[in-house]
């Protein structure tokens, strides 16, 4: 085995990549191999030109390698080149499988360091003004996945959505019409709620509704994954979605 084989698991963040943390930059630019996933944004890997980078990103419908391939492209690649970085959007360990790898190359021996990332589920609502807590409003929040390992949703959301906490819901866009429904059958239609696509970069754009309106706001606005919905009183918080509410309070009175 080479005698620097070792991997270093890093959270590239939301999506801008100043978003990264120096901690992680640095590690980074110390990479032999980049195994880099979808969400992260390329531009990083220009941080580390002189290390081989691997794309093993999934997306719905499509995954170049399965998980049990990237595990043991870790080992195989830390045994033949030395340092290998993970490389995971948002954090490594909030839905990123990041645990598992980690286990996995400390089963054959590796030396492992993990570097936590800003998850996506804090940073994105935050980007437009939305605070997933505050007093008087919202006193703790859920983060969810949309889509469970049997590709179902989660029976969180249904938990969540009986309490008065903020719901932060990733990867959940497919299951849009799933959810809002079971807020309706609470009788809760009337929740503030948003959509954030590509969250923290360029291309950001969102739609700001009511779970009663926000299936019909999407499809307006072409919404789609990669996205964040946010479910909750905080929404109607943000400087940014009061701005677009006076603005359409303005349109509607001309």
């Amino acid at each position: 085995m080479n005698p620097n084989a070792r991997l270093t698991l890093i959270g590239a963040g939301p999506g801008d990549p100043d978003l990264i943390t120096v901690k992680g930059l640095n590690a980074l630019r110390a990479a032999d191999v980049i195994l880099y996933d979808a969400l992260v944004n390329p531009v990083l890997l220009q941080h580390a030109p002189l290390a081989k980078t691997i794309f093993v990103g999934k997306r719905k419908g499509f995954h170049r390698y399965s998980q049990d391939e990237i595990n043991h492209m870790i080992v195989e690649q830390a045994r033949l080149h030395g340092h290998v970085v993970r490389l995971k959007g948002g954090d490594p360990f909030v839905f990123g499988r990041g645990s598992e790898e980690i286990d996995h190359a400390e089963s054959f021996g590796l030396h492992t360091d993990i570097i936590p990332g800003i998850s996506s589920s804090i940073a994105v609502p935050s980007s437009i003004g939305i605070p997933l807590t505050k007093r008087g409003v919202s006193e703790s929040f859920w983060v969810i996945t949309g889509c469970n390992s049997d590709r179902q949703l989660s029976f969180d959301v249904s938990l969540a959505a009986q309490s008065s906490a903020t719901v932060v819901i990733l990867m959940g866009m497919h299951k849009l019409s799933q959810i809002t429904a079971i807020y309706k059958q609470l009788d809760k239609g009337d929740i503030p709620t948003a959509i954030i696509q590509n969250g923290t970069l360029e291309t950001e754009k969102s739609g700001i509704g009511t779970i009663e309106s926000i299936e019909s706001i999407a499809r307006a606005k072409n919404l789609s994954s990669p996205a964040i919905i946010v479910i909750g009183e905080v929404v109607s918080e943000s400087s940014q979605v009061k701005e677009i509410h006076q603005k359409l309070q303005l349109h509607l009175a001309s």
